[in-house]
C-alpha cells in the first residue's frame, strides 16, 4: 500500500492571521489562492518584500494594532478603533495619547498584574502540594 501525504492547505484569511497581516492589504494572488503549510513556513522563514512591507508599515489587523498600543482588542473597540491602522497612525495615536488609550493601557496593566499574581499563587499552591506529598 502506498502512503501519500495530503497537502494541508488553509484559506488566505487563516494564513494572513498566522502571518499577522491584514488580508485586504495582501497581493491579489495571495487573497485568491490557498496556502499550504509548506508555503506558510516559507513565507515565515523568508518573507517576500510585500510581507516585510506590510509588517513594517501596515495596515495592521486589530490584534496587531492592539498589541502595538498595549491594549486589548475590546479596548480598541471601546476607544472607537475598528479599522486597521498603519504604523504611522499607531505612532500618532501613541503621541496624542488620548484619554481612552491611557485608560485602556492602565486596564491592561492591571489585567497583566492580576494574571501574574494568580500564576504565582498557583505556583505556591503546587509547591505546597508537592511538599505534602514528599
Amino acid at each position: 500500500m502506498t502512503s501519500h501525504q495530503n497537502t494541508q492547505t488553509m484559506k488566505p484569511a487563516t494564513a494572513a492571521k498566522k502571518l499577522g497581516v491584514y488580508l485586504e492589504a495582501t497581493p491579489a494572488e495571495f487573497q485568491e489562492g490557498v496556502v499550504s503549510r509548506s508555503e506558510l513556513s516559507a513565507l515565515q522563514a523568508d518573507p517576500p518584500e510585500w510581507l516585510q512591507e506590510l509588517r513594517r508599515n501596515g495596515p495592521h489587523p486589530r490584534p496587531v494594532v492592539a498589541a502595538k498600543l498595549g491594549v486589548s482588542i475590546a479596548g480598541l473597540a471601546r476607544g472607537g478603533v475598528t479599522d486597521p491602522l498603519t504604523t504611522e497612525q499607531i505612532e500618532a495615536l501613541k503621541q496624542e495619547s488620548p484619554e481612552w488609550l491611557q485608560r485602556e493601557r492602565a486596564t491592561q496593566a492591571e489585567v497583566r498584574k492580576e494574571a501574574v499574581r494568580i500564576k504565582e499563587k498557583n505556583a505556591e499552591r503546587a509547591e505546597k502540594a508537592r511538599e505534602q506529598h514528599s
